[in-house]
C-alpha cells in the first residue's frame, strides 16, 4: 500500500537537542526530520512532535520547532499514553443536538456532521528507534493504524538497538520505509506543484 498525503499523519519524536548531541548522525537525521516536517506543511499532512523529559534532554531545534505546533511533552516512553491517539484521532466538532431540538422549525434544527475521514497512516521517525519509537509504534498498530518508520530519520546511541527494534517493528506489521519513499508516495507525480522544490531539498541531503 502506498502511503497517501490525504490519508497520513507525521509524528516526530523526541528530536531534541540534548539527544541529538550523543548521537554521531544527529546531523543527516535533524535534515531528514525537517525535510518531512516542511513538506508535511506543504501538503497539509499533520504534524505531531513529542519532547521527552525536556528538563533532561532540552527542546526541539529551533529549526524544528519553526515547522511544527507545540509538541506533547511526555515523561512515559510511548507517546500513545501521553495523550497522542486521541490527538490523532479527534472528536467531531459538531455534537448532537442541545435541548428539545424536536420543537424547532427543521431550518434551525442541528444536525451532527459527518464523521471526518480517519487519517489511518502514521509515518514515524525520531529517537530512540528501541525506546521511544518501538513502544509508540507498537501501540499505534495496536490501535489498528498503519505505521510507517521512516528508517534512515530514526536513531538508537547504538546500532544494534537499532537493528533489533526495525526486526521487531518489522514483525509487528510495521513498514519499513525510507525518507525518499515518503516523499515521493506523498507528490505521487513529477507533475506535481511542489516537485522541483522537494527535489531539491533531497539533493541537499546527499
Amino acid at each position: 500500500m502506498l502511503i497517501s498525503s490525504e490519508e497520513c499523519q507525521l509524528i516526530v519524536l523526541d528530536v531534541q537537542e540534548g539527544a541529538l548531541a550523543a548521537l554521531p548522525e544527529a546531523g543527516a537525521l535533524l535534515a531528514r526530520a525537517q525535510l518531512l516536517a516542511r513538506l508535511a506543511r506543504e501538503l497539509h499532512v499533520p504534524l505531531f512532535c513529542t519532547e521527552q523529559h525536556p528538563s533532561l534532554w532540552g527542546h526541539l531545534p529551533q529549526s524544528l520547532q519553526v515547522l511544527a505546533p507545540k509538541p506533547l511533552t511526555k515523561m512515559v516512553f510511548s507517546a500513545c499514553e501521553e495523550g497522542l491517539i486521541e490527538m490523532l484521532r479527534p472528536p467531531a466538532k459538531n455534537g448532537p443536538p442541545q435541548g428539545n431540538a424536536r420543537s424547532l422549525p427543521k431550518h434551525l434544527q442541528k444536525k451532527e456532521a459527518p464523521p471526518a475521514p480517519e487519517k489511518n497512516q502514521i509515518v514515524l521517525l525520531g529517537l530512540e528507534a528501541h525506546v521511544g519509537v518501538l513502544q509508540t509504534a507498537l501501540d499505534l498498530l495496536d490501535d489498528e493504524f498503519d505505521v510507517y518508520v521512516v528508517v534512515d530519520a530514526t536513531l538508537s546511541r547504538r546500532p544494534s538497538d537499532k537493528d533489533a527494534a526495525l526486526d521487531r517493528l518489522a514483525s509487528a506489521g510495521a513498514e519499513l520505509v525510507t525518507t525518499e519513499m515518503v516523499v515521493y508516495e506523498w507528490l505521487r507525480s513529477a507533475e506535481h506543484g511542489g516537485f522541483e522544490d522537494v527535489h531539491t531539498w533531497l539533493k541537499a541531503l546527499d
